[in-house]
């Protein structure tokens, strides 16, 4: 099982902060820090010092570590047109020596366009479609070969399609709990599915409905990862978890039946039961970005258990 370290900047982390965590993951051991793509906090607070580029962000990280995998949970589509996306993740690939990973959305957030001017358009799983078709293909094209691509949203005629990313094939990752139009895409696009915070039951419901995508058009279901992400609370005792929990604004037997909370034993179990349910990555939503105690505390007392 892969331990990922995720990140919500947008409440409010500079990239000083972000780096720091980073690093603390690569010295720990985690096999990457992913971070969201939002550009306006969630809930109540002020998001000081404001919000980060996702992609700015992995850029000075591919630089400023050695090892672990970056990427996002997840872009938003509404943010960048595919053709400059193409580009931007293809150069931070080359920037990590082959580390980048992208995880690519539909974009949800409408309150985020409306604060800072980005349009937000009807029937984006449309456009995701078109995206993912473009991203991918652009990557594929062989070098001397020109890319041509014909939808509704998105037209591109002659492009030389480079950079490469230095990865073969850079890994995408497709996620939400969409019945028949997001396990699709995912069993077309996808090197990994992941689940936004869903119970162990709606876990194994939706990677099966993966896995029959995937079958359908002649892919074998094992092909793709599947993961989870979870917000994360973990506490040596009681009086720890209720800290960390109290820290983040959350209910400790709120975070024990949607997340990771408890003991290292508790969580331990609780991943076991994701396991089995088929998910072989979870990617550890960590709110409180200061406290990098709680790294520590899951990559000695959990992560070795795995």
């Amino acid at each position: 099982m892969d331990l990922r370290i995720f990140t919500e900047p947008q409440q409010g982390a500079s990239y000083d902060t972000l780096l720091r965590v980073a690093r603390t993951a690569e010295q720990l051991g985690y096999d990457g820090f992913f971070r969201s793509d939002h550009y306006l906090r969630m809930g109540d607070g002020d998001g000081l010092p404001g919000p980060t580029d996702a992609w700015i962000t992995l850029a000075g990280l591919a630089r400023e570590t050695e090892r672990i995998r970056l990427g996002t949970l997840m872009t938003a589509g509404t943010f960048r047109l595919p053709g400059v996306l193409a580009i931007q993740v293809a150069q931070v690939d080359a920037m990590s020596g082959g580390r980048i990973e992208l995880g690519l959305g539909a974009g949800w957030f409408e309150e985020e366009h409306s604060a800072y001017g980005i349009p937000f358009p009807p029937r984006r799983i449309d456009r995701l479609e078109e995206q993912l078709a473009v991203v991918t293909g652009l990557w594929e094209t062989k070098v001397g070969e020109t890319f041509d691509f014909e939808g509704e949203h998105y037209r591109l005629k002659d492009s030389p399609a480079l950079p490469k990313p230095v990865q073969d094939k850079l890994p995408v990752i497709v996620g939400g709990m969409g019945p028949q139009r997001t396990p699709a895409l995912a069993a077309r696009y996808a090197a990994e599915f992941n689940l936004p915070f869903q119970s162990v039951e709606r876990t194994r419901e939706q990677i099966d409905r993966v896995r029959a995508a995937a079958e359908e058009i002649g892919r074998p279901g094992d092909d793709l990862v599947y993961s989870n992400a979870l917000v994360t609370c973990v506490g040596r005792d009681d009086a720890e978890v209720a800290r960390r929990a109290a820290a983040i604004g959350r209910e400790v037997d709120e975070l024990r039946t949607n997340g990771l909370a408890g003991s290292p034993a508790e969580v331990v179990e609780k991943i076991a039961r994701y396991r089995e349910a088929g998910s072989s990555r979870i990617y550890l939503q960590i709110l409180d970005l200061h406290d990098l105690d709680h790294l520590e505390l899951i990559a000695t007392e959990v992560a070795r258990q795995l």
